[in-house]
C-alpha cells in the first residue's frame, strides 16, 4: 500500500520521504531567508510608522491639552479688555492716584494673562482690513464702506484666538460691503 502512495517502506516499514536533490533544498532555503527579509522589512518599516506616529500624537496632546481651560480663559481676557474700554478719558488723565493705580493693575493683569496665553501656543487673531475668512471669522454683520474693499473684515467685534493650527475661538467681525449707489469695481457683474 506504502508503494501507490509513491513511498517505499523501511526495513522497519515505516514510510521514507523521496530523496530531495541539493538544488531544490537550497532554492526552498533562498526563497524562505527572502520571504523572512521582506517581513523582516515590513516589521522595522511598520514600527517606524508606529513611532512617528506615537511621536506626532504626543505633541499634538502637549500642544492641545490646555484648549478647553484655554478657552475658559478667553472669556477672563474678554471682561478686563472690557473693564478698560469702559474707563472713561477723563478718569484716566485725572490726579485720581487710586483710579489710576486700579486702571494700571487691571492693564498688567490683562497683559500677564495674554502672556501667558502665548507661552502655551494661544494667538490672537487681528483680522482687521483682511479678507473675510469662514474658517477664521465669525459674520455677525455687514457694513456699507468704502474704507476698505468690499468682503474684507471692517469691524472686529470680538478678538479670535488660535492655539497652534486650530482655531481656538473665531474673531466676531463686520463685513464691508460697498456703499449703496456705488459703481462695483471693474470686472464683477451685478
Amino acid at each position: 500500500m506504502a508503494e501507490e502512495h509513491g513511498t517505499a517502506p523501511e526495513a522497519n516499514g515505516a514510510p521514507t520521504e523521496p530523496p530531495v536533490s541539493e538544488a531544490d533544498d537550497t532554492a526552498a532555503l533562498r526563497a524562505e531567508v527572502a520571504d523572512l527579509k521582506d517581513r523582516l522589512t515590513r516589521s522595522l518599516a511598520e514600527m517606524e510608522n508606529l513611532r512617528k506616529r506615537t511621536s506626532r500624537e504626543i505633541a499634538d496632546s502637549r500642544q492641545y491639552a490646555v484648549t478647553s481651560f484655554a478657552r475658559d480663559m478667553l472669556t477672563v481676557a474678554d471682561n478686563l479688555t472690557r473693564a478698560l474700554a469702559a474707563v472713561p478719558a477723563e478718569l484716566r488723565s485725572s490726579d485720581n492716584k487710586a483710579a489710576t493705580a486700579f486702571i494700571e493693575g487691571v492693564e498688567v493683569t490683562e497683559r500677564g494673562l495674554e502672556q501667558t496665553l502665548a507661552k502655551f501656543g494661544v494667538k490672537p487673531l487681528d483680522p482687521a482690513g483682511e479678507k473675510f475668512d469662514p474658517d477664521f471669522h465669525q459674520a455677525v454683520f455687514e457694513v456699507e464702506t468704502g474704507d476698505v474693499p468690499p468682503g474684507a473684515v471692517a469691524q472686529v467685534m470680538q478678538r479670535g484666538y488660535v492655539i497652534g493650527d486650530r482655531v481656538l475661538r473665531p474673531a466676531m467681525v463686520g463685513v464691508a460691503k460697498a456703499p449703496a449707489g456705488a459703481s462695483p469695481p471693474a470686472g464683477e457683474a451685478n
